[in-house]
C-alpha cells in the first residue's frame, strides 16, 4: 500500500537527505586509489551519526555495511570490505541510505577513481541524465511509467543497458515501500503520481548486457557479462505545487552536484 506524507514527514525526510548529501561529499573527498571500501564505509557512519542520524543500511536484513560500495562490474550492494582496495581508473557505486527521527532518505552515485577512461565518464554521465529525465516526469497526473520509460528511452539510446531485476522504490519510515519504480517500462502505465508521493528514483544502467547475478556473498549483484555499471540516485518527495523536490541535493539538480 502507497503511503502519502504529510509536509511535516517530507520535512524529516528533508532532513535525513541533507545529512546524506554531506556524508556522500565526505565519501566523494575520500576516493582515489589505494583507499578500501572499508574506509569509504566509515567515513560515512561517522557523517551520518555526527548528525544523530543512523546509516539504516547496517544490519538491515544482515548487511554489515553502513553503505553499499560496489566497484566497476558490482551494480549495486557491494559490501565494504578492507580487502577491497580501490585502484587507478576504476569506477565506484556508493548507496547510501540514513534514517533521523524516523524517517528516511535514500541516495547514490557512481565516482571515478584517478583517471578512468572516456568511456566510463560516458557511462556515468549517462546515468545522472536519465534520472534528470525520469525527474523531468515526475509530476502530479503523470504515472510511475511515465518515469520508468524516460529513464529506459534516455538509457537505450544510448546504446547501454538498464537492469531490470533491480527498481527505485517508495520511502518514508521504512527504506523500501510501494510503489516500485522500475527502469524501464510503458509510458501511460502504473500508479498515478499525486502530492506526497515520495519516491526513491535509481537508475542502474551497464555499458554492456543488462542481465545481473548474485555474487557468492548472496548480496552483491554483478553484471552478467562483467561490463560496467553506474548507479544514480535521489530521493524525491512530490510538493504541494505538483512538482518533484530533490531531498538528497539541498541545491537542486542545477546546484551544488555530486
Amino acid at each position: 500500500m502507497v503511503s502519502y506524507k504529510t509536509p511535516a514527514e517530507i520535512e524529516k525526510m528533508r532532513q535525513s537527505g541533507l545529512i546524506l548529501y554531506e556524508a556522500m561529499k565526505a565519501v566523494k573527498a575520500a576516493i582515489r586509489p589505494g583507499v578500501s571500501t572499508l574506509e569509504l564505509d566509515r567515513i560515512a557512519e561517522k557523517v551520518i551519526r555526527s548528525h544523530g542520524a543512523v546509516p539504516s543500511s547496517k544490519g538491515f536484513e544482515g548487511f554489515p555495511g553502513s553503505v553499499c560500495a560496489s566497484p566497476d562490474d558490482i551494480v549495486v550492494h557491494g559490501i565494504p570490505s578492507a580487502q577491497v582496495i580501490l585502484k587507478e581508473g576504476q569506477i565506484i557505486s556508493i548507496d547510501i541510505t540514513a534514517i533521523k527521527d524516523g524517517y528516511q532518505a535514500d541516495m547514490a552515485r557512481t565516482f571515478p577513481v584517478g583517471k578512468i577512461s572516456p568511456e566510463a565518464e560516458k557511462l556515468i554521465s549517462v546515468a545522472k541524465e536519465s534520472f534528470i529525465k525520469g525527474l523531468q516526469v515526475a509530476k502530479v497526473g503523470n504515472r510511475i511509467g511515465d518515469i520508468s520509460n524516460a529513464i529506459q528511452t534516455c538509457v537505450e539510446g544510448y546504446g547501454y543497458g538498464v537492469v531490470r531485476s533491480l527498481c527505485g522504490h517508495g520511502i518514508g519510515k521504512e527504506m523500501h515501500e510501494d510503489p516500485e519504480v522500475p527502469n524501464f517500462g510503458k509510458a501511460g502505465h502504473g500508479l498515478r503520481i499525486r502530492e506526497g508521493l515520495c519516491i526513491a528514483v535509481e537508475p542502474m544502467i551497464t555499458k554492456g548486457d543488462w542481465h545481473v547475478y548474485v555474487a557468492s556473498d548472496d548480496w552483491a549483484f554483478l553484471t552478467r557479462d562483467h561490463s560496467l555499471s553506474a548507479h544514480y540516485e535521489n530521493t524525491l518527495a512530490i510538493n504541494e505545487d505538483g512538482q518533484p523536490e530533490i531531498l538528497t541535493m539541498p541545491s537542486g539538480i542545477d546546484g551544488e552536484d555530486l
